[in-house]
């Protein structure tokens, strides 16, 4: 690599090498615009994409902050021709704008007149646009909002959108603070950023009161409010939640899903109920016009299906609002999600939350466990894509666990796995209830109170549980299995025992890996997001348990 520094790839990726990759103050200074792609002791690399510094660049931070990173925190001297390519990337994001005329037209306005002829002549983006007014402008069709901007991105000249939006049916919703509460200094700030910018997306870690920010943003709309949610446990919660914190009624809140096709002033939808299928034709995508919205709020906008982007295309007159613990996907759809919900506007190092006391330190253990000899056998014979699963649900696991439950024994935790028949035989041997997606939304609902209130100390759950389920007494996760590499599972699943403890304890999160398998692989994959936080994982080996 040229001078040991940096990494140029076919697809205009840079690679970061890292000394002491665990100093929060480089984590700091590189996380707005990198991702973390390999996580050795000693030795961190970084992975920059121009998405990455486009959305470090509408968050406010400028080429200089970024090259400055770089040249401070960078293994190697990095040589001065990509310092220069990395300023001329960033200062492509503005050079296009959406914004709205004299006569209220929606246009395309540049700062260069070379990039706007240039960006004309690509056979997707004729199809979108009207007459030119002048040298510097163009009429957008106002229905191709979101599809131009999705086009831009994709030829490299990302529009920053300052065309405005309408304020949708006025609805009364203020923040109800009469018991003493306020919302702290980074969640102010994260609604002050997405109000600023318009649209967009917040970045905070699980535990740290995202709902909070989705009523901070309603209450500065004060208007009726779309929020798409997860499942019917999560819409749940969130009514709660905002009947809680908010001026908001029972009458006023209501429920859109499989159990209740209710539309209020403000109405909670699951992605579920929205993307069904009736003979090939999504039948409820009509809620997204079913009313004037002032504000869509989209919670874990990283899981944003397909569909729902495609009718968010059509809202783009509609402030958005996407919220999120981590906007990693690993389908690769993050320029969706910067072009049709909006770019980063605000992003908390988990660490730096923790460390305000808004999230409870956690220890991080990956325990590693031997296959069986025969297991061991039947693994290496066995075709590639039943490998994972073999190795995910090794014999060797269960007394781990046992031994781990048995080792916090009355402390609120979560074993938590992938593969049903794994998780139906952990709960027979821990004598523990089990929740699926089998598990109806009213049992759900029974178990988790029981959980938060004390009733139970231990629930086996699958992947039903990754997503906006508030169990704040839960102090251990052991994970068994996950969905392949997934990162923003790990850090979801993390999440799950982030919420500060009443007596300042540390949140415990164990991973059990069958080491020399493809689920080691795996399991170093989905603690890259986390590495990339400050979370440093201990190894150790089974036998070595307490």
């Amino acid at each position: 690599m040229t001078d040991g520094a940096l990494i140029v790839q076919s697809d205009k990726t840079l690679l970061l090498e890292v000394d002491h990759p665990r100093s929060a103050d480089a984590r700091r200074a590189i996380a707005p615009f990198a991702e973390l792609e390999r996580a050795p002791e000693h030795i961190h690399t970084y992975r920059i994409t121009p998405l990455g510094l486009w959305n470090a660049r509408a968050a406010g931070h400028d080429a200089e902050q970024v090259v400055d990173a770089l040249v401070t925190h960078s293994r190697y001297p990095v040589p001065h021709a990509l310092l220069i390519d990395v300023a001329d990337t960033m200062a492509r994001y503005g050079r296009l704008t959406l914004t709205k005329d004299a006569e209220s037209r929606l246009v395309l306005r540049t700062t260069d007149r070379a990039v706007l002829t240039e960006v004309l002549r690509h056979k997707k983006i004729k199809p979108l646009i009207g007459d030119r007014i002048d040298d510097d402008t163009v009429i957008v069709h106002p229905s191709e909002r979101g599809h131009l901007k999705q086009e831009l991105l994709k030829v490299g000249w990302p529009a920053e959108d300052e065309a405005g939006y309408v304020d949708g049916e006025a609805h009364a919703i203020s923040l109800d603070q009469s018991d003493g509460w306020a919302l702290r200094p980074y969640q102010e700030q994260a609604v002050d950023g997405f109000w600023d910018g318009g649209s967009g997306v917040v970045v905070l870690p699980c535990g740290a009161g995202k709902t909070l920010v989705g009523a901070g943003a309603m209450a500065k709309a004060s208007a009726t409010t779309l929020i798409l949610v997860t499942n019917t446990v999560s819409a749940r919660q969130w009514k709660d939640e905002l009947l809680r914190r908010t001026s908001l009624t029972e009458d006023e809140i209501g429920e859109y899903s499989g159990a209740r096709k209710e539309i209020r002033p403000v109405t909670i939808a699951t992605y579920q109920v929205l993307t069904t299928r009736r003979k090939g034709v999504y039948t409820h995508l009509d809620l997204l016009d079913a009313k004037d919205w002032g504000l869509v709020v989209y919670d874990e906008v990283h899981l944003l299906p397909a569909p729902i982007f495609r009718m968010t295309a059509d809202l783009q007159a509609r402030r958005r609002l996407g919220l999120t613990a981590t906007l990693v996907r690993e389908d690769g759809l993050e320029s969706d999600v910067f072009s049709l919900i909006g770019p980063k506007r605000f992003d908390a190092p988990w660490k730096d939350i923790e460390a305000q006391g808004y999230i409870a330190p956690a220890d991080c253990v990956e325990v590693r466990v031997t296959l069986p000899d025969g297991q061991r056998m039947a693994y290496a014979v066995a075709e590639p894509d039943e490998r994972y699963r073999l190795a995910s649900c090794s014999d060797a696991k269960p007394p781990v666990v046992e031994q781990l439950v048995e080792k916090h024994r009355g402390e609120p935790t979560l074993v938590i796995g992938q593969y049903l028949d794994q998780l139906d035989e952990l709960a027979d041997r821990l004598d523990a209830d089990v929740i699926t997606g089998a598990t109806t939304v009213t049992e759900r609902q029974r178990l988790y109170a029981a959980f938060r209130e004390g009733e139970i100390s231990l629930l086996v759950v699958s992947k039903v549980a990754n997503f906006s389920i508030d169990l704040p007494e839960a102090s251990v996760a052991i994970q068994v299995s996950g969905t392949f590499g997934s990162r923003q599972e790990e850090a979801q699943r993390l999440g799950r025992v982030l919420r500060p403890k009443g007596d300042g304890r540390t949140a415990h999160f164990y991973t059990v890996v069958a080491r020399d398998t493809v689920d080691a692989d795996f399991a170093a994959h989905r603690q890259r997001f986390l590495a990339e936080q400050g979370y440093a994982y201990r190894i150790i080996d089974a036998a070595d348990l307490d």
